[in-house]
């Protein structure tokens, strides 16, 4: 028989287990809104990563682990096949070529790239209660105060900034409560780190890392790695508390290497058994599988989305020859590297961990983009993006919860270093340039390039390597693959909704070509958009 007392007794006991249970469940994460950990390697290639390529010569036992925690995308690529347009893309979900950045990348005295009233992730994020925090290589442009007798406007030398003054339009523009790195490239000036919108030293001196300019005393290229992997530690441990109470993180961290200069600390020298960069990317995995660690130490592991990627192929700079003498191939099976419009200039790494959500060991054949993320994010969120953001974004949550049911983009388009153009739908990609578009041969403009074809077509499913051009077989193909390339200059987005408008007039050829009735013919550039 209950009496009033047992009853009250049993009330009390059901809502202190609820209360209990609420509690485990916010300090468990909130798995609806889970941190998000960005990591953004700098000129990895698709088959540095032992995961993806059994037959690599460079050990990554973290990358390992992470593989087998989390997710593998097998068909992921940069937006770009260098270095800052593909960082546009991550952030803003847009293709960089509808920005004024149509070639070639950012210096370290470049002004901002990213437009100030841009939707971006960060800001994204913060509409709904993240805290951010970006940690590492920026490389898309700051403005820095001018000294007298500097360029009014444009790119600035180095030497001509006032170190001493505010930054203006950095990383703290666009949405990061935090920022903690260098401008740009560890071998372009000025070096020297930034907290927030000031150098945490002045460079007073100069040094050289393939390009001489101005340096704080103790900066050394050799130490930027370490230091931005204990920061982006300290950072975690810092939140932690936070984000247990209910206040997620978003830490974007993209690191220096293993692009030049190529500098791995004196205890990974000659590791790798190749040369400098097989030791640095060894470095570089160490100091990924510190950060996974930090996570895990934390309690956070379990609901925070970690995504593993990088910028573009790797770069001739790293001595691939060398390496590929030594039974190693950086960017595995695919043709070209860094800068060219061949996949092995922008396949890269895509590795998801998020154990409440993602199935460890699992893999995905879905093509996807760096632009992916802003779309993805705001999926994540249940969050609609305005018509004006996110242009060429797709979600693929629904592949990081085994959802998806077909492809998730119509299309892909690529970048090369030149500002050629390439679009891939299912296994046919066309490329709007008769060489590499990048530093691979033939070059652009070169005479084996000026004597091939003006396009490539290739049937990836049949020729993964590149080797065999179809154009002249498949003329309807080039002409749909066209068309639809240039619906989506056209539209200034290439995602459903309505039209937007592009920052600049977009030269779709650089050869002084274009196809009528499905065949390459001479003609004047094309122009298209505003």
């Amino acid at each position: 028989m209950n009496t009033p007392f047992s009853s009250t007794r049993s009330n009390v006991a059901f809502f202190t287990s609820l209360a209990i249970m609420l509690m485990s469940w916010l300090s468990s994460g909130y798995a609806s809104q889970p941190n998000i950990v960005y990591i953004l390697c700098d000129d990895l290639g698709y088959g540095d990563v032992r995961a993806l390529n059994a037959g690599g010569k460079i050990a990554t036992p973290n990358l390992d682990r992470f593989a087998k925690e989390g997710m593998i995308f097998s068909d992921a690529h940069g937006s770009s096949s260098v270095c800052t347009p593909t960082r546009y893309g991550i952030l803003t979900g847009r293709y960089n070529w509808r920005s004024r950045l149509q070639t070639g990348v950012l210096w370290g005295g470049s002004p901002h790239l990213i437009e100030p009233d841009r939707l971006t992730v960060p800001r994204l994020l913060k509409e709904h209660g993240y805290t951010t925090a970006c940690i590492g290589k920026w490389h898309l442009g700051m403005d820095w105060a001018r000294l007298p007798g500097a360029a009014a406007k444009g790119d600035i030398d180095p030497a001509k900034i006032d170190y001493t003054q505010k930054i203006q339009n950095g990383p703290l523009s666009v949405g990061f409560d935090y920022y903690y790195g260098i401008s740009a490239s560890l071998d372009m000036p000025p070096f020297a780190y930034i907290e927030n919108d000031h150098v945490t030293s002045l460079p007073t001196v100069e040094k050289k890392w393939l390009r001489k300019g101005p340096a704080a005393p103790e900066f050394e290229a050799v130490d930027v790695l370490p230091a931005l992997t204990k920061k982006a530690i300290a950072y975690l441990e810092e939140k932690t508390g936070n984000a247990k109470a209910g206040k997620p993180f978003f830490l974007y961290l993209p690191l220096n290497s293993p692009h030049t200069p190529i500098v791995p600390s004196p205890e990974w020298q000659g590791k790798s058994g190749l040369n400098d960069y097989g030791d640095f990317v060894m470095e570089t995995d160490d100091c990924i599988g510190q950060v996974l660690a930090a996570l895990e130490k934390q309690g956070l592991a379990s609901d925070t989305l970690v995504i593993f990627t990088s910028d573009n192929g790797c770069s001739p700079h790293a001595n691939i020859a060398e390496m590929e003498a030594k039974g190693h191939f950086a960017n595995y099976h695919f043709r070209g590297a860094k800068a060219d419009i061949w996949d092995g200039g922008h396949r890269i790494p895509f590795l998801v961990r998020w154990p409440a959500k993602v199935k460890s060991g699992s893999q995905s054949d879905q093509t996807i983009c760096l632009t992916d993320l802003l779309s993805t994010c705001a999926e994540l969120l249940d969050a609609k993006l305005p018509d004006n953001a996110g242009e060429d974004s797709v979600s693929i949550l629904p592949a990081l919860l085994g959802k998806d049911s077909g492809p998730l983009r119509e299309a892909v388009v690529h970048h090369s270093i030149n500002g050629s153009f390439s679009i891939r739908q299912g296994n046919w990609k066309l490329e709007l340039c008769s060489g590499s578009g990048g530093w691979s041969d033939p070059k652009p403009a070169s005479k084996e390039a000026k004597a091939l074809p003006p396009v490539q077509l290739y049937d990836l499913a049949a020729d993964i390597g590149e080797k065999v051009n179809v154009q002249e077989q498949h003329p309807e193909i080039v002409q749909r693959l066209l068309k639809l390339m240039e619906k989506y200059i056209a539209d200034g987005r290439s995602t459903a909704g309505p039209t937007q408008k592009n920052d600049a007039t977009i030269r779709l050829w650089k050869d002084g070509v274009k196809i009528e009735d499905g065949k390459p013919t001479a003609s004047a550039t094309v122009d298209l958009g505003d």
